[in-house]
C-alpha cells in the first residue's frame, strides 16, 4: 500500500529521505503500532538524568556563540487567535513583533560577542513568504553561511477506512504538517545541517518563536561540551495549568523519554495528569549536538526514528490519520541525553490572547538586549483570565484595549467576565475580579478587589 504514497510524494517533488521517513512511520501504522506508552513501560525520571540550572549557569562563554546556531520554530499561523498570517508577526511589546525581537536579539549578540551567531527559522508553507518579506528590514541578518529560512516538510493524510491516501478536490487538504519533530529531517535534507557542521557550528538551541523566555544561555552548551552530552531538554516543574501537556519520563532501563497526551492509553488519564508523580514538562527549548545529530542520521539512512504520534482528524467529513512526531521525543534517540530543570522565566509562550495582556502591560519591560523580562522586584507575572466570548481573537482583544492596557505591576491576578474595555490610566492592584453584566468601559481609576456591574 505504500507504493501509492511514494508515487504521490515523488510527484510533489518531496525529497527521498523525507519519503523514507514517512514510509517508516506508515509501516508502523499498518502493523497496528499505536505509539501509546503505558504505565508498565515508563516511570518518572530519576535524579541522575536531571541537571539543575543553578548548578551550571555560572560557566558562560561568549566564544561559544561562534559555534551555536539559534533555531526558531516559526510555522504557526495563530489560527486559535483568529490570525491568518505568521503568528510571529503579531506585536507583543509596543509595535515590536516576535520577529523584530528575535532579529534584534541576534544582532545584539553579534555586536556584543564579535561572533556571527547564526539564526534559522523553520517555517511552514503558510508562513514562509510572510516571514521572508518581513525580514528584509534586517539585511544584516544575512551575514551568516546558511539561509535564514528553511521549510518544514509535509506528509500525506491517510484515510482511516483503508489506510490509503485521502481523496479531496482541494490539493492542499491532502497534506498535513508532520509536527515539529520534522525539524531533524528538514534541516538535514535541505543540506543546512552539513553546511553548519562544515562551518564549525557544533550546537543548536531550538525553541518556539512565540516563547520570549527562550534566550541563549551559553552555560548550557559549555556543560554539554565538558560532559559529552548530546541532547538537553529544558524542563519546568508542572503546575495544575500544565497537567494536560506532555511530560518527562524514562523507560524501565533508565533512558529519558517524552510522553505527549496523544500517547497516553485510555484509562490512564488521571495518572498522566498527576503533577506530583510526573513532575516535569517539556518547554520545547532544546539543545542539540549537531555532530551527534549528523552521526545519528547517517547511521539510520537519513531517518530520525522518533516515537510516532497518530493524530485522528476529520477533513470535510472524511476520517483521516495524520502521522506526526514531537521534536522533544529525540531525547530517547540520543545516547547521552539530559533534562535541565530551569526556572519558569525561560518558558513564556503566547498561545492565547490572555498571554498577551500581561506582556503588553507594565509588568514586563524590554532590556537593552531586547529580552522581555519581568519588572524589577516582580517575582512572577500576573495571572490573567479573560472571557473567551469577548477576548478570544486578536481583533476582539485589540478593540477592548485600544486606548491602553491597565497597569498590572502591582496586580497578582486579573479575571474578567463580560464585555469590558479599557481607557487610559487604569491601575489594577492585588487580586482583581471584574464581572460585567453589560458592556463596561473603564478609565482613570484604581481597581482593587472585586468590581461587579
Amino acid at each position: 500500500m505504500s507504493a501509492a504514497f511514494i508515487k504521490m510524494m515523488k510527484a510533489e517533488g518531496i525529497r527521498e529521505d523525507v519519503i523514507r521517513t514517512f514510509i517508516a512511520y506508515y509501516e508502523k501504522l499498518c502493523k497496528g503500532e499505536t505509539g501509546k506508552l503505558s504505565r508498565e513501560e515508563i516511570q518518572p525520571p530519576t535524579e541522575q538524568n536531571l541537571i539543575r540550572y543553578d548548578d551550571i549557569r555560572h560557566e558562560r562563554s561568549m566564544e561559544m556563540l561562534k559555534r551555536t546556531v539559534i533555531i526558531k520554530l516559526n510555522g504557526g499561523l495563530g489560527t486559535s487567535m483568529g490570525l491568518s498570517k505568521a503568528k510571529s508577526l503579531l506585536p507583543v511589546k509596543g509595535n515590536m513583533t516576535f520577529l523584530d525581537i528575535i532579529a534584534r536579539q541576534i544582532l545584539v549578540l553579534r555586536a556584543q560577542s564579535g561572533y556571527d551567531a547564526a539564526l534559522l527559522l523553520m517555517n511552514s508553507f503558510s508562513t514562509q513568504n510572510d516571514t521572508e518579506n518581513y525580514l528584509k528590514r534586517y539585511p544584516d541578518l544575512e551575514r551568516q553561511p546558511v539561509p535564514i529560512c528553511f521549510i518544514q516538510n509535509k506528509f500525506p493524510r491517510i484515510r482511516q477506512s483503508d489506510l490509503m491516501p485521502l481523496d479531496n478536490p482541494d490539493a492542499s487538504k491532502l497534506w498535513n504538517p508532520p509536527g515539529h519533530g520534522d525539524i531533524y529531517t528538514a534541516i538535514s535534507s535541505s543540506g543546512i545541517l552539513d553546511k553548519l557542521v562544515e562551518q564549525g557550528y557544533r550546537y543548536a538551541f531550538v525553541s518556539n518563536s512565540d516563547n520570549l523566555g527562550a534566550v541563549v544561555d551559553t552555560s548550557i552548551p559549555v556543560y554539554m561540551e565538558q560532559n559529552n552530552v548530546q541532547f538537553v531538554m529544558e524542563v519546568c516543574e508542572r503546575t495544575p495549568a500544565d497537567s494536560k501537556g506532555g511530560h518527562l519520563c524514562e523507560d524501565r532501563q533508565g533512558h529519558l523519554m517524552l510522553r505527549e497526551v496523544a500517547q497516553c492509553p485510555s484509562g490512564e488519564e488521571l495518572e498522566f495528569q498527576d503533577i506530583n508523580y510526573y513532575k516535569y514538562f517539556n518547554t520545547n527549548n532544546l539543545w542539540i549536538d549537531l555532530k551527534a545529530l549528523q552521526w545519528t542520521l547517517i547511521a539510520h539512512d537519513g531517518i530520525m526514528q522518533l516515537p510516532l504520534i497518530i493524530n485522528p482528524k476529520s477533513i470535510d467529513g472524511s476520517p483521516v490519520y495524520q502521522l506526526e512526531t514531537a521534536m522533544g521525543a529525540a531525547i530517547s534517540v540520543f545516547v547521552r541525553s539530559k533534562a535541565l530543570v530551569v526556572p519558569r522565566q525561560r518558558f513564556a509562550p503566547v498561545k492565547k490572547t490572555t498571554d498577551l495582556v500581561a506582556l503588553w502591560s507594565d509588568a514586563y519591560e524590554m532590556n537593552d538586549q531586547y529580552q522581555i523580562v519581568l519588572r524589577r522586584n516582580l517575582s512572577q507575572a500576573p495571572v490573567v483570565t479573560l472571557d473567551d466570548r469577548f477576548y478570544q481573537s486578536i481583533d476582539q482583544l485589540t478593540r477592548r484595549f485600544s486606548e491602553g492596557v491597565p497597569s498590572l505591576i502591582s496586580c497578582s491576578s486579573l479575571q474578567i467576565t463580560g464585555d469590558v474595555s479599557f481607557g487610559e490610566d487604569v491601575i489594577c492592584e492585588g487580586d482583581v475580579v471584574i464581572n460585567a453584566s453589560e458592556p463596561l468601559h473603564l478609565k482613570h481609576r484604581l481597581i482593587s478587589g472585586k468590581l461587579v456591574t
